[in-house]
């Protein structure tokens, strides 16, 4: 079984119930496009990303994964 991370969109989207269509429609996007965001084929721009927090109504770090995040060695600085 693969163990790919979650997609927080795609979890934000359940949370709340909203299809990709029903995004894509408030974002006047194409729900293929949604559709390509959730399933990690592709990535929304920032201007995007800023736009989904909105009609998602959380903070646009919800929608980073946390798991990627870069810690930095101070003992090396």
């Amino acid at each position: 079984m693969d163990n790919k991370p979650l997609n927080r969109i795609k979890v934000m989207m359940a949370e709340r119930m909203i299809t990709n269509k029903e995004l894509g429609k408030l974002l006047g996007k194409d729900p293929a496009t949604v559709s390509k965001w959730v399933t990690n084929t592709s990535q929304p721009t920032l201007e995007n990303l800023i736009e989904i927090a909105k009609v998602l109504k959380c903070d646009i770090g919800d929608l980073v994964r946390k798991d990627d995040s870069i810690v930095i060695d101070k003992k090396k600085e």
